[in-house]
């Protein structure tokens, strides 16, 4: 009897320590030390603390009161700040968070794929990037990967100072966007980098957004079959098996790969959403650039829909209107053909671009420039951030400078020429790199069968194409291939944008799972 006694007295003092440790007032780490604020507007201050405890936050002369819910759950409001800093952001409640070194300034969220999480120091140039990195004014926080259905109300980060050792590992778009931000502007910059490699973007999205749009039934049927089918532990167990005959037989061979386990990876829809995004949603921001596309690729015209919807998904769970978003389009990669001929990687690169009429305050990067056959990871991310760049400063700051890479606007047939016109060709018109004869164009008759262009640049904004073989042409396609061989840019050197005039079915067509 004693030692039950002592049993249930020690699990009342646990209780009680528990209960106590959640009295505390706390916040999501995206809270803390050195973290930015988005300047010149309202920005949530949320958190935890005991029921109906009272809550106060101060600021920069501002105090704002609130009340924790029955579970404990508060959230105040900011008035707007100007840049600048450093201030002190304070919490009180039974006990009192003091957070230090607040700046106000610009605060961008840096997510995607591996393109956008390939830090610093493995891209061009990397070493002086990390070297030159020790301003107090540039701001990084990383979200670790984090696969779950469960939502997520916390993760493990805390802001710091763009040092060497910091920014070496810090994704290289995100961190050469925010420079180049920061030097323009003058001001403070925040960077919340939540990129995952390989993640789909159903990943990114909650999943009953998916579940009840029938768009993407095929999608979710999919993964339910997986859910109900895929056993971890017994993989796991194989694998050890595996390994122990391939080490009992002189390790010949390959060495058995280790077991993923994909339920808690970065494809599953809505994992990315709970375990990533979900910790940061709300956090005052002025837009996010994206860099995600490749796991897509094979259900390009899926994509067509499913972007739009993951970016209106975010605006909508933010609260905070249509921020800016501003993406990279799929750069060039794999082998170059010799031949015109459809690709799913040119299927996907149309539907990023489709997205911009679809939705407002969007952009797309153009970088079929820089990309490299043999890598699916271009080294070269200071290209990338300076022409996401360009459109956060020409849309967002008011500088006039060129953002946009010319696109398509109409053709016209004219007997076996085609004469097509363009919109964004810049203050000087278009342009051809190293050659004068503008090179990746096809064109094809009404058999559907393409075949190379030859062209001339007629005015600003004007191309002649044609062909010898196609004497009735109907359709025209430019850079139209995984890694297409072009050289059309704008004088400010921005690539034309891939495009086909026509809308013939492609390889992707019926992919949606």
């Amino acid at each position: 009897m004693k030692k039950l006694y002592l049993f249930i007295k020690a699990i009342s003092v646990a209780s009680l320590l528990i209960l106590a440790a959640q009295a505390d007032v706390s916040t999501p780490s995206i809270f803390g030390d050195h973290m930015v604020l988005q300047r010149n507007q309202e920005n949530p201050v949320w958190g935890w603390g005991a029921p109906r405890e009272k809550v106060t936050v101060t600021i920069a002369g501002q105090r704002h009161s609130t009340q924790a819910d029955r579970n404990g759950d508060w959230n105040v409001t900011l008035d707007p700040l100007p840049a600048g800093g450093p201030h002190r952001l304070a919490i009180q409640g039974k006990n009192t968070l003091n957070y230090d070194d607040v700046l106000v300034g610009e605060v961008w969220i840096c997510s995607g794929q591996s393109n956008m999480a390939w830090p610093v120091q493995n891209s061009f140039d990397g070493d002086l990037v990390a070297l030159s990195a020790k301003s107090s004014q540039v701001r990084l926080i990383s979200v670790p990967q984090v696969g779950t259905q469960e939502p997520q109300r916390d993760f493990d980060g805390e802001w710091a100072h763009s040092s060497p050792e910091i920014v070496s590992q810090f994704s290289a778009v995100g961190y050469r966007f925010g420079l180049q931000l920061h030097q323009a502007l003058g001001v403070p910059v925040g960077l919340v980098d939540n990129a995952w490699g390989g993640s789909a973007a159903e990943a990114w999205i909650r999943r009953d957004a998916l579940e009840s749009d029938k768009r993407y039934a095929e999608l979710i049927d999919r993964w339910e079959e997986t859910e109900r089918t895929f056993d971890f532990e017994k993989e796991t167990a194989q694998y050890q098996a595996d390994l122990a005959k391939w080490e009992k037989d002189g390790k010949k061979g390959n060495r058995p790969r280790t077991p993923r386990n994909i339920l808690a990876g970065q494809h599953r829809p809505g994992n990315l959403y709970n375990g990533v995004l979900k910790p940061t949603i709300g956090y005052g921001i002025k837009g996010a650039i994206w860099y995600q596309g490749e796991a897509n690729a094979s259900r390009a015209y899926q994509y067509r829909h499913l972007f739009p919807l993951m970016i209106q998904h975010w605006r909508d769970e933010w609260g905070q209107g249509d921020f800016p978003f501003y993406w990279v389009q799929l750069a060039d990669f794999r082998d170059e053909v010799s031949e015109p001929g459809d690709a799913d990687w040119a299927e996907l690169r149309e539907a990023q671009t489709m997205t911009m009429s679809k939705l407002p305050n969007t952009g797309e990067a153009v970088i079929i420039d820089v990309g490299e056959g043999r890598d699916i990871h271009p080294r070269d991310k200071r290209t990338v951030a300076a022409r996401l760049a360009r459109w956060a400063l020409a849309k967002d700051y008011g500088y006039d400078i060129r953002y946009q890479s010319p696109t398509y606007k109409s053709m016209n047939v004219d007997g076996s020429k085609v004469i097509l016109t363009f919109d964004h060709v810049g203050a000087n018109g278009l342009y051809t790199f190293d050659t004068r004869e503008p090179v990746g164009f096809a064109i094809a008759g009404s058999d559907q069968k393409f075949v190379w262009a030859s062209g001339k640049i007629v005015d600003a904004n004007t191309v002649e194409v044609w062909s010898d073989s196609v004497k009735k042409p109907v359709a025209v396609r430019y850079a139209w291939a995984h890694n297409p061989v072009c050289n059309v840019t704008s004088r400010e050197g921005l690539p034309l944008t891939p495009f086909r005039t026509d809308n013939w079915p492609g390889v992707t067509v019926d992919k949606h799972k």
